[in-house]
């Protein structure tokens, strides 16, 4: 097994699979093999029917995940190497956003720099109420983010925060990520797996085209192609759409099968 293998973990619990970060001591920093780990997960993930909810989450209890690993940018230090790198982190982000299922970010701690990246591409996200979040490039690294990644963040919390976060270079506290839009749920430590668990149950009973449609409406809203006619057309042609009407005829739950 890699030392990737081992450090990016993947568990299988019914429709729902929990991707862990396991790299504590170095504050669950990706090196470039894990980012490549993580992007293989979430491709074979794609092609599982019976999945419904993803969560991904950093292990140790202080930090979401911190980023790239630090000692890699060394050697990398050439226009050409972050550019190359940078592709290679929107294959993973574009994984994310492409996977049919809902991921969820579960955050205790610090989400900086990638670290936040990853959590905002995540269609959720619940943190402890001791998180912090930011971009401290501005008076850390002196790097930008890949250029995919303002239009996403812009679009998820405006323009204005998000010139404010990224020059101020301050981190912000988790009820003020809350109120931008930066997270979806504050939680105490204490309460947050039991959180986890019952969202996960919600999610995985609903109707996964609906929620899949959702997704991609809004990767394309986001990305400059609003054009939505195909997911309409699989939407409604789904025998999902014709057992939700049944279903609700007959005034029972819905068999959700995914096609």
């Amino acid at each position: 097994m890699s030392v990737a293998a081992e450090t990016v973990r993947l568990e299988r619990r019914g429709a729902v699979a929990a991707i862990t970060i396991d790299r504590p001591e170095a504050r669950n920093a990706l090196t470039g093999e894990m980012r490549a780990e993580l992007l293989g997960i979430f491709e074979r993930l794609a092609d599982d029917p019976d999945l419904r909810v993803v969560t991904l989450r950093g292990a140790g209890g202080k930090t979401f995940i911190s980023g790239a690993d630090i000692k890699e940018f060394a050697a990398r230090r050439s226009a050409a190497d972050v550019v190359a790198q940078a592709r290679r982190d929107e294959q993973l982000y574009q994984a994310i956003e492409r996977l049919p299922a809902p991921v969820i970010a579960v955050i205790e701690g610090y989400a900086i720099g990638g670290g936040l990246m990853l959590a905002a591409i995540c269609d959720l996200r619940i943190c402890t109420s001791d998180s912090r979040f930011g971009v401290t490039s501005a008076k850390s690294l002196g790097n930008c983010l890949s250029p995919g990644m303002y239009a996403r963040l812009a679009a998820l919390i405006g323009a204005g925060r998000l010139k404010e976060l990224l020059i101020l270079s301050e981190l912000i506290p988790a009820e003020t990520a809350r109120e931008w839009g930066l997270v979806t749920e504050v939680v105490e430590r204490a309460d947050l797996d039991a959180r986890v668990d019952a969202l996960c149950e919600q999610l995985s009973g609903h109707a996964p085209l609906t929620m899949w449609a959702a997704k991609e409406s809004v990767r394309r809203l986001v990305a400059g192609h609003p054009d939505e006619e195909d997911i309409l057309e699989r939407v409604h042609a789904s025998e999902d759409f014709h057992e939700g009407v049944d279903a609700f005829l007959e005034k029972r739950a819905p068999r959700w099968r995914n096609r």
